[in-house]
C-alpha cells in the first residue's frame, strides 16, 4: 500500500508554476502511461517536493524583505526625529536672535536712563565705590550704545568666562557684568568693586531684565 503523504499545504497557490522544469516533465504522463490510463505517483511526489522547496525559499525571502522594510521604517523614523530636532533648535536660535536684537536696540535707545539706574543700583548694593558718579554714568552709557553695533562673535567672546554663571542669562546683564569685573575695576573713577560675580550679575540684571520680551 502506498504511504499516504497527505495533501501539501502551500502558502502561495501560484508556486506550482515555479517548480523546476524537470519536475514538471516527470509529472506529465508518458504516452505509455496515457495508453494504459495510469499516471506514475512518483512524478507528482517530485513535483510536490520541489514545490515545498520553492515555498520555503519564498517564505524565507519574504521574512528577509519584511525585516528590511522594518529597518527602512526605523531609519526613516530616525531621520524624521533628527529633522524635527534640528527644526526645533533652529527655531530656538531664531527666537534668541530676535530677542537679542530687540534688547540691544532698546538698550541703545534708553542708554542714558538705564546707565543712571545701573550706577545707582550698584552703589546702593555696595558693589561699586566710585569717586565720580557722572564719569561712571557716562562709561555705562557708552557701553550700552556700543553693544548694539558689536558682532555676535565679539559679544560671545566677552561673556565666555561667565557664560555658565546663571541658566538662560540676559545677554546685556552678562556683558556688563563681565565689563565691570574685568574692565571697570581698572577705571580711574573706580575706588573698589565688591562682591562675587553672581552678586554683580544679579544687581545688573535687576535693571536690564525689564528689556527682555515676555
Amino acid at each position: 500500500m502506498a504511504q499516504n503523504r497527505g495533501t501539501p499545504v502551500l502558502q502561495y497557490p501560484l508556486l506550482l508554476p515555479l517548480a523546476t522544469s524537470k519536475a514538471i516533465d516527470l509529472a506529465l504522463p508518458s504516452k505509455r502511461h496515457q495508453a494504459c490510463g495510469k499516471i506514475p505517483f512518483f512524478s507528482f511526489s517530485f513535483l510536490l517536493e520541489d514545490a515545498r522547496k520553492c515555498s520555503k525559499f519564498l517564505n524565507s525571502s519574504l521574512l528577509k524583505i519584511k525585516s528590511a522594510q522594518a529597518e527602512i521604517i526605523m531609519a526613516k523614523a530616525h531621520v524624521s526625529s533628527n529633522s524635527a530636532t534640528d527644526k526645533t533648535i533652529r527655531g530656538i536660535d531664531r527666537k534668541r536672535e530676535q530677542e537679542r536684537r530687540f534688547m540691544l536696540h532698546k538698550a541703545k535707545e534708553n542708554a542714558s536712563e538705564l546707565a543712571a539706574k545701573l550706577v545707582q543700583r550698584l552703589i546702593d548694593k555696595g558693589i561699586v565705590e566710585t569717586s565720580s558718579v557722572q564719569i561712571l554714568h557716562d562709561t555705562f552709557e557708552e557701553q550700552l550704545k556700543k553693544l548694539a553695533s558689536l558682532e555676535e562673535f565679539d559679544i560671545q567672546l566677552k561673556v565666555a568666562p561667565i557664560r555658565t554663571l546663571v541658566p538662560d542669562p540676559n545677554i546685556i546683564s552678562l556683558y556688563l557684568t563681565q565689563f565691570i569685573i574685568e574692565d571697570l575695576i581698572n577705571h580711574s573713577a573706580i575706588q573698589d568693586i565688591y562682591g562675587e560675580d553672581l552678586d554683580v550679575y544679579l544687581a545688573t540684571d535687576s535693571i536690564f531684565k525689564t528689556l527682555r520680551p515676555e
